[in-house]
C-alpha cells in the first residue's frame, strides 16, 4: 500500500440533465435493469451502477478487518457489531498464507485461525464479506503473507514460474474451498472474491500484466468452487485486468491512499491530492461495471521510528472523511471499502519488517476496539446517509464545476443525476483550504431552477468540509424539494416520517418540502418558516440545541448540529442475521444514545436495546416508539420511560465506573533467568541445525559466505536468530566485520565465547548492520565459538512483481574475519574451517506451541523451551523485582510472574502494558524488550527507536477474572548492561457493555519439549 495522487482536474460548463447523462455513458429512464455477467450464479449480479443481491440493488459500504490481528475469535462479533453500527454493511478481509502453511504441504486452519467462527460472526451481525485470500496480500504482514520457505524457490514470485505455481498450489487448493463454502450461494456472507492483491506493476523484464498468470489463478479458484463475482484492486486506476482485457475480472476496481503515509504534521494536506478525474477514467476503463474502490485510505501504516498512530488518526480524521469519502460519492463509487476500519495488533511476530507491534492504523475503531474517535462518528453520518439514499446507487456523476452551480469560484460542485433525485457534492475548490467560504447554490428541481437559500442570507462551507445537498429527495412519500443541511437518515413508521438533518458550526441552512403547508415548531426555536408555491421552506442557523419541526401531522424534521448528530444511531429491529437490503424504513429505530448502540428488538410492545455506555446517558428513541410501545430495556435492564408531546421516548441510564484495582507490576514476585546460556563454556549445541548449505535456490540474494547463514534456508522464519560459528584460532585474529540483515530497526549482538565484542542497537529504516568489532586475543590452536544473536523483524513484502524482495534473507549475509578468513562482498567462497550452527524457534517449520501459530516464538532459550508459556516451572529461577531490575552486562534476561485480575463482568476496559525508556529519536539506545501474555507474544519494544511504548492486550488473551502469566525479555545491547526506566500495567476508558459471550483464546500451558536445547 500505497498512497497515490491523481492530479488532473476537469473543468466544463453546465450541461442539461439529459446531456450530462449521455455524455457520461448513462441511460436516462433505464437505471434498474441488471446486466448479469456471472453465469455461475444469479444471487450476486451487477450492472454499470451497483451490485444486486437477491435482485435488490445495494451500495456496498464497508471496512477492512483482519481476523488474524485479533486472536480472540469470540471478539470478532464485537467488531462486526461496531462496524454495522456505523451504518456499514460490509467487511473486506485478508487471509495470510504464512499462518496457514508454515511448512510446504502442511495446511492448517484451526483454533484462532479457523474461518468458520469469523463467517458465523459476520452472518450473525448481518455483514457481507469480501474474501481476499492472496496468495499475496501485502497487508504489512511478514512476507506480505508469503511463508518464509518461499525464499527456498528460485522462481519469480507472483508469476507463472513453475516452482512458484507448485508452491502456491496447496494453499490455493486448501483455502479456496473454505471460502467457497461460505459464499452467499451456500447461505454464507461472502459476496465477492479477490484472487490477487494489488497486482499493479512489474520490473526486471517480467511480463505485466501477465494474462496467463491471472487467467490461471482465476481458473484455479473457479474450479475450486468460487462462483461469486471476481474482483481486483490495482493500486491506481491503470486498467489492468478490467473487462475487455486479456485476463478480465468480473468487476474492476482499484485502491487509493491519496494523502500518503506521512503523519508527521497531521494538519498538512498535500496540494492536488484529491482525485478529480476518476469518473472519466472509469468510463474509459470499465464502463459496464460499478465503480469500485477496494481499498481506500482509512488511516496510515507507520514504520519503526515513525510518528505513531495517534497522529495518523488525526491526519485522516473526520475532516479527511468529509472531504475524501464524499469525493468518492461524487465520483459514483457504489462499492467502497475503507482500509483499515479496525487494524488490530501484529502480535506474535506477525508484522513485516517496516512495522511494529501495533496495527492500530489510526482507524475509526481503535486497536483496543473502542469507538471514541470522532472519525468513527463522522463515518457513521456518511454511511447512514448513503444507505438512506437509494437513488445514489444509480445516480450518474456530472463534471466538477466552478461558477456553475455555486456563485463563488472558491466552491467546486459535482452534481449526480438520477431519474428524480439529484445530489450536489460541494467542496472547497482548494480542497485543503482552511477558509470559511460563503456561496449561493443554483439547483435543478421539479419546481424549476432555484437559487438557494431563498429566504435570504448565504450558505457557507467551512475549511476541510464537504456538503452533499439534495433535491427531489424522497422521504417516505414526502418530496424533499431541496436541503442544504445534510441528511443523517429518514424512516417511516406507519403514516409518520422522521427526517434527521444536521449542519456544521456557524452555518445557515435551508430546506423545502413540496406541496405541504402548516409547519409547526414542536421543539426548540429559531427556525424561520415560509411557503412559496405550496412548498414549505425552513431556514435556520445551526445550534447545539435541537429543533424539531412538524409539517402537517406526519412529517417530523429533527434539526441538529453535527456534534449532536454524532450521538444518533439507526438500529435494526429485524431478526439477528438480517442484512441491510432486508430492511424497510419502518424496521429501523432512530435513537439518540451516546457511545454505542449494537442491536435492537421489539417484543410485546417493549424495545430491547443492547449497547455500550461510557457515561450517564439519556436514551431517546425519536423514531419508532410513538405507537404501541410501552417499555424500554437496555442490556436487559428495565428502564423508567417517559414520552414527550412528539412521541419521543426517553429514559436515563446511570453510569458509575467500577473501582478497578490493577496489580502494581513492580511489586509482584518475579523470577529471573539468563536466557543466553549459549555463551557458557559448557553449553552443548550438538542438537542445533547445521548451517552447512553451500548453495541456495534463493537467486535474489548472492551468497558470499562458504555456507548459507540465513534463517529461512533452514526453516527459521520469525522472532530472532542465533548463529554460532565454531573455529580454531590462528592467533592472528584482530577484527571481525559482520554484515547482518534483520529488517528495519533490528538489533544484533556478538560474543566470542563469553566475551562480548559489540552490538548494533538498531535504527528505524535500516535493515543491514555493518559492524567492525575488535576481537580479544585468541590463542593459536584453541577452539572458540562466535555467537551472533539477531532480531528478526519479519520478512519484506513482495509488492513489485519481479523484484522478489520477499526473498531478502535474515541472518548473517557476510563476514570478514581479519587474520582468520575473508568471506564478504565478492570474495571467493572457500571453506575457512568455521563450522556453523543456527537456531530460531524450536523445530523451525515443525514448530511447537501450535495454538498460537507458527510465528509466535523465536530463538531465545526460554522460547525454545516454552518457558514463556503458562505454568512454566520457574521455581528454581532467581528471585527478582522485575524487568526494571535490568542487566549488569550485555545479554538477555527473562523475567516472569503471575497475577490475578478481578474485573467485573459487563465491563470492557482496555488494559495495556507500558515500557518506559529513552526519548524516541529513531535510533536504538541500549536495550529492547519483548512481552508475552499467557504465552502470546504481544509486544516488541525498541528503546530509542519507537514510536510504540504502550502495548494493548485484549481480554481473552488476558484473563480478566483469573490468573495471568507474564514474561518479559530484556536484551541489553551495550557494555554495562541496561536498566529500563519503568514497566507498568494501565487501564483505559471503562465502558459498560452489552456484549456477551467472550471466551478465552486457546491457552495451552508449558510441557517439556522433546529435544529442546
Amino acid at each position: 500500500m500505497r498512497g497515490y495522487r491523481l492530479l488532473s482536474r476537469l473543468a466544463i460548463s453546465l450541461l442539461p440533465f439529459q446531456a450530462c447523462v449521455q455524455a457520461l455513458g448513462g441511460r436516462p429512464g433505464d437505471f434498474v435493469i441488471p446486466e448479469k455477467r456471472a453465469p455461475l450464479q444469479d444471487i450476486v449480479t451487477w450492472d454499470e451502477h451497483s451490485l444486486f443481491v437477491h435482485g435488490k440493488r445495494i451500495i456496498f459500504w464497508g471496512g477492512e478487518v483482519h481476523p488474524f490481528r485479533l486472536p480472540v475469535p469470540s471478539l470478532w462479533l464485537d467488531i462486526f457489531q461496531k462496524i454495522k453500527a456505523m451504518g456499514y454493511n460490509g467487511v473486506s478481509f485478508y487471509s495470510a498464507w504464512a499462518l496457514h502453511e508454515p511448512k510446504p504441504g502442511h495446511f492448517s486452519a484451526e483454533g484462532i485461525f479457523e474461518w468458520e467462527p469469523f463467517f458465523d460472526a459476520a452472518e450473525k451481525a448481518g455483514v457481507y464479506l469480501v474474501a481476499r485470500t492472496g496468495p499475496y496480500i501485502n497487508a504489512e504482514v511478514t512476507g506480505g503473507g508469503f511463508p518464509g520457505w518461499l525464499q527456498r524457490i528460485s522462481g519469480n514470485l507472483r508469476t507463472p514460474d513453475a516452482d512458484y505455481q507448485q508452491a502456491s498450489k496447496n494453499y490455493i487448493e486448501s483455502i479456496t474451498p473454505i471460502m467457497a463454502k461460505a459464499q452467499i450461494t451456500n447461505g454464507g456472507p461472502i459476496i465477492l472474491f479477490q484472487p490477487e492483491n494489488e497486482y499493479s506493476m512489474a520490473i526486471n523484464n517480467i511480463t505485466y500484466p501477465d494474462a496467463d498468470y491471472m487467467n490461471n489463478l482465476m481458473k484455479q479458484v473457479r474450479d475450486l468452487g468460487i462462483v461469486v463475482p471476481l474482483i481486483n484492486n490495482v493500486a491506481w486506476p491503470n486498467g489492468a485486468n478490467a473487462p475487455g482485457t486479456d485476463a478480465p475480472v468480473d468487476i474492476y476496481g482499484h485502491d487509493s491512499y491519496p494523502l500518503g503515509m506521512n503523519c508527521t504534521d497531521p494538519s498538512f494536506w498535500l496540494d492536488n491530492a484529491l482525485p478529480a478525474d476518476w469518473r472519466k477514467t472509469h468510463l474509459e476503463q470499465s464502463p459496464n461495471t460499478p465503480y469500485m474502490l477496494v481499498e481506500y485510505q482509512g488511516g496510515a501504516f507507520q514504520p519503526w521510528g515513525g510518528d505513531g498512530f495517534e497522529k495518523c488518526a488525526a491526519f485522516t480524521n473526520h475532516e479527511f472523511e468529509r472531504v475524501f469519502y464524499k469525493n468518492n460519492i461524487a465520483a459514483g463509487a457504489t462499492i467502497f471499502n475503507v482500509y483499515m476500519t479496525f487494524g488490530g495488533t501484529n502480535w506474535g511476530n506477525l508484522g513485516h519488517a517496516d512495522g511494529y507491534t501495533s496495527y492500530d492504523y489510526g482507524a475509526a475503531i481503535t486497536e483496543e476496539r473502542q469507538v471514541h474517535r470522532e472519525k468513527y462518528s463522522e463515518a457513521k453520518l456518511i454511511a447512514n446517509f448513503v444507505h438512506a439514499s437509494p437513488a445514489l446507487a444509480t445516480a450518474v456523476p456530472g463534471y466538477n464545476t466552478t461558477g456553475v452551480y455555486a456563485d463563488n469560484a472558491a466552491i467546486t460542485v459535482t452534481p449526480l443525476f438520477s431519474n428524480r433525485t439529484n445530489f450536489y457534492v460541494t467542496r472547497q475548490t482548494r480542497y485543503n483550504s482552511l477558509a470559511s467560504t460563503p456561496y449561493k447554490l443554483r439547483i435543478q428541481t421539479s419546481a424549476g431552477n432555484l437559487t438557494i437559500p431563498q429566504l435570504g442570507g448565504s450558505l457557507s462551507l467551512n475549511g476541510r468540509d464537504t456538503k452533499i445537498h439534495v433535491t427531489d429527495y424522497d422521504i417516505g412519500g414526502f418530496n424533499l424539494l431541496y436541503s442544504t443541511a445534510e441528511i443523517f437518515t429518514w424512516k417511516k413508521y406507519g403514516s409518520r416520517v422522521v427526517l434527521v438533518v444536521h449542519g456544521g458550526p456557524n452555518e445557515l441552512h435551508e430546506l423545502a418540502v413540496s406541496k405541504t403547508s402548516g409547519a409547526t415548531s414542536v421543539e426548540g426555536s429559531g427556525v424561520k418558516f415560509s411557503n412559496r408555491d405550496s412548498n414549505t421552506i425552513l431556514q435556520w442557523d445551526t445550534s447545539n440545541k435541537r429543533r424539531t419541526v412538524r409539517i402537517g401531522s406526519d412529517l417530523y424534521i429533527i434539526i441538529l448540529d453535527r456534534n449532536s448528530a454524532y450521538n444518533y444511531w439507526t438500529v435494526s429491529t429485524l431478526p439477528e442475521g438480517s442484512y441491510s437490503h432486508d430492511a424497510t424504513p419502518s424496521s429501523d429505530l432512530i435513537v439518540n444514545h451516546g457511545y454505542l448502540l449494537r442491536t435492537a428488538a421489539v417484543t410485546g410492545g417493549v424495545i430491547d436495546l443492547v449497547g455500550d455506555v461510557n457515561s450517564t446517558t439519556t436514551i431517546e428513541v425519536v423514531g419508532g416508539a410513538h405507537e404501541g410501545i410501552a417499555g424500554l430495556t437496555f442490556n436487559g435492564e428495565k428502564l423508567e420511560i417517559k414520552y414527550d408531546r412528539n412521541g419521543f421516548l426517553s429514559a436515563t441510564l446511570p453510569f458509575a465506573a467500577p473501582d478497578i484495582k490493577l496489580p502494581n507490576i513492580n511489586s509482584l514476585s518475579w523470577k529471573y533467568v539468563n536466557t543466553v546460556p549459549e555463551l557458557q563454556a559448557s553449553y552443548d549445541d550438538s542438537l542445533w541445525v547445521d548451517a552447512n548449505h553451500t548453495s541456495t535456490k534463493n537467486t535474489y540474494w548472492p551468497l558470499t559466505t562458504p555456507t548459507v547463514l540465513w534463517g529461512a534456508e533452514y526453516g527459521f522464519n520469525a522472532g530472532s536468530l542465533i548463529t554460532r560459528g565454531h573455529f580454531v584460532a590462528t592467533g592472528n585474529e584482530s577484527l571481525i566485520h559482520l554484515n547482518v540483515n534483520g529488517g528495519s530497526a533490528f538489533a544484533c549482538s556478538a560474543w566470542i565465547n563469553e566475551t562480548f565484542i559489540g552490538s548494533w542497537d538498531g535504527k528505524g529504516g535500516t535493515a543491514i548492520a555493518n559492524l567492525t568489532l575488535e576481537v580479544p586475543r585468541l590463542e593459536r590452536g584453541k577452539n572458540y565459538v562466535l555467537t551472533v544473536l539477531s532480531d528478526h523483524m519479519g520478512h519484506n513484502g513482495n509488492w513489485v512483481v519481479g523484484f522478489n524482495e520477499m526473498k531478502t534473507p535474515r541472518g548473517i549475509i557476510g563476514y570478514d574475519f581479519a587474520g582468520h578468513t575473508r568471506h564478504i562482498g565478492n570474495s571467493t567462497r572457500t571453506s575457512d574451517g568455521i563450522k556453523w550452527k543456527i537456531s530460531g524457534n524450536l523445530g523451525g517449520e515443525d514448530f511447537y506451541g501450535s495454538v498460537r501459530g507458527p510465528l509466535n516464538e523465536g530463538a531465545l532459550w526460554v522460547e525454545r523451551n516454552g518457558y514463556h508459556l503458562p505454568s512454566a516451572p520457574t521455581s528454581s529461577w532467581e528471585d527478582s523485582k522485575g524487568p526494571t531490575t535490568g542487566l549488569t552486562e550485555p545479554g538477555v534476561g527473562f523475567y516472569s510472574t503471575t497475577f490475578k485480575l478481578d474485573i467485573p463482568e459487563g465491563w470492557d476496559i482496555p488494559l495495556s502494558f507500558i515500557f518506559h525508556g529513552d526519548e524516541f529519536t529513531g535510533v536504538g539506545k541500549g536495550w529492547r524488550a519483548q512481552l508475552w501474555v499467557n504465552g502470546y507474544q504481544f509486544g516488541k519494544f525498541a528503546n530509542g527507536i519507537g514510536p510504540q511504548r504502550r502495548y494493548p492486550v485484549p481480554e481473552g488473551i488476558l484473563n480478566y477474572r483469573g490468573e495471568n502469566y507474564i514474561g518479559v525479555s530484556i536484551w541489553a545491547l551495550e557494555e554495562g548492561g541496561a536498566k529500563p526506566e519503568g514497566f507498568e500495567l494501565v487501564a483505559g476508558m471503562p465502558v459498560k457493555t452489552g456484549y456477551k459471550g467472550l471466551k478465552m483464546a486457546p491457552m495451552t500451558g508449558w510441557e517439556k519439549r522433546k529435544n529442546a536445547y
